[in-house]
């Protein structure tokens, strides 16, 4: 079966090599101009003292991922990827099944750590057991019993992990979080910082963390009675979250409760119950929403499972997405799709494949136009002529960025055509010209 180009795969054959170096260019054009120039240099002069750039001078494009499936009938997936920065600091966590008396639960979390790795690492591996050990989540399901034993669950671990970096000088860091924890019956959403989590039922947004603005009216009147929201803050000029795990030196004040700290551990929890119409569960850190809206998201995603059954490859598709639309960050993002997902469809695949027919006949379009004015190929200048172009039928909330695959497959291959157009037109000329200093020499 026929799938959309893979986003994170193209080969360059050796004939093509000469291409690389317009083929970098289309980097520079898609991120953040600005910052991302500025990511070149290594070092930043900040009041006559040098600081290190956050920054690499390439991102970094490898993606670590994997899938799979739960009893009961959702399937799953995850990608990750360095970036723009330094260091990978991001970390996650797939339970499809919890073992025992759990059966049919699972449990997702993406850990969005900053100023080290120690305190996202250990969430991803122990947040979940400390939640279980307050014997809160039980077969026989207290919907209020089992929000509180996660809200312990959280208030314990960080307790764990402020003593343990005390006793074993652990890095500095701390973490933000964005779970889902699935029962037969319910969808708890956790929240600790920006990460974010968004569930799309029947084809539109649902339910989201961070900003609460559901489109079911009723689960809006459920979550402003339940009060709270997710504050964005910087903390003494350092930190912009004022909800995370670990950051101990926000913490450290002794005659205030642990949720009254300038950071506070406790994390915000919601829930719904689970529907037929829905359709896929989205688990993503900043680094993904920074660059892409919640409804952007939800569409582009839903686009592309109609021309993938791959679904990490969707996974690296947002990924890919959202650095080309900007994202300086690490970024992490699971996917968790129900049996009401949307499936491949051969109408949608044909849409795709029309639509990757204009859009090469656009880059034939550029490259002739360059041609006219005898100047040289310009991937830059190609990428720039399809921005402006009107093209219907783009992956909605990806647009013309999503398909840079296919714009970059098209200008190679035309590129190459053309060039061996021109030799042999060049080696036709050289042979006219060779028989006819032969006649005149006869």
């Amino acid at each position: 079966m026929r799938r959309a180009r893979r986003a994170s795969n193209v080969e360059v054959p050796s004939i093509l090599r000469q291409l690389a170096k317009e083929t970098g260019k289309l980097v520079t054009f898609f991120f953040k101009g600005e910052k991302a120039e500025g990511a070149s240099e290594d070092l930043l002069d900040d009041d006559d003292s040098m600081v290190l750039s956050p920054y690499l001078d390439r991102p970094v494009l490898q993606k670590h991922s994997a899938e799979g499936e739960t009893k009961w009938g959702a399937s799953y997936a995850l990608a990750s990827m360095q970036g723009w920065r330094v260091h990978m600091e991001d970390a996650h966590t797939c339970t499809p099944e919890i073992e025992g008396d759990l059966a049919g639960w699972s449990y997702f979390a993406v850990f969005d750590g900053h100023a080290g790795t120690m305190v996202a690492q250990y969430c991803s591996h122990h947040l979940l057991d400390h939640i279980l050990a307050t014997g809160a989540v039980k077969a026989q399901e207290d919907q209020d019993e089992v929000m509180e034993g996660v809200r312990q669950g959280f208030l314990r671990i960080d307790r764990r992990m402020h003593d343990l970096a005390r006793r074993e000088g652990w890095d500095r860091s701390g973490s933000t979080a964005a779970a889902a924890l699935l029962s037969p019956r319910r969808v708890y959403f956790i929240n600790c910082g920006d990460s974010r989590t968004l569930l799309c039922r029947d084809g539109r947004v649902a339910f989201y963390t961070e900003d609460h603005k559901p489109s079911n009216p009723r689960e809006k009147e459920r979550i402003q009675n339940a009060g709270g929201s997710v504050t964005l803050q910087r903390v003494n000029g350092s930190l912009a979250v004022s909800r995370a795990l670990g950051d101990f030196d926000f913490k450290e004040v002794e005659w205030r409760a642990q949720t009254e700290q300038l950071v506070s551990p406790e994390p915000e929890i919601f829930e719904m119950e689970r529907s037929p119409d829905d359709e896929f569960l989205i688990l993503a850190c900043d680094g993904v929403w920074d660059a892409i809206s919640n409804e952007e998201l939800c569409a582009f995603v839903r686009s592309r499972l109609l021309v993938c059954n791959d679904l990490r490859e969707v996974c690296t598709q947002v990924l890919d997405l959202c650095l080309y639309k900007g994202s300086l960050d690490n970024m992490s993002i699971i996917i968790i799709c129900f049996p009401g997902a949307p499936q491949v469809s051969p109408e949608a695949l044909q849409r795709e494949a029309e639509l990757e027919e204009v859009i090469e006949g656009k880059v034939a379009e550029a490259l002739k136009m360059l041609k006219s004015k005898d100047e040289e190929p310009d991937l830059l200048f190609v990428i720039k002529y399809l921005t402006a172009e009107n093209i219907p039928g783009l992956p909605p909330g990806g647009g013309i960025s999503s398909k840079r695959d296919c714009i970059i497959s098209a200008y190679q291959k035309l590129t190459v055509t053309n060039r061996r157009q021109e030799q042999e037109q060049e080696q036709e000329q050289e042979h006219e010209q060779d028989t006819g200093d032969s006649e005149e020499s006869c």
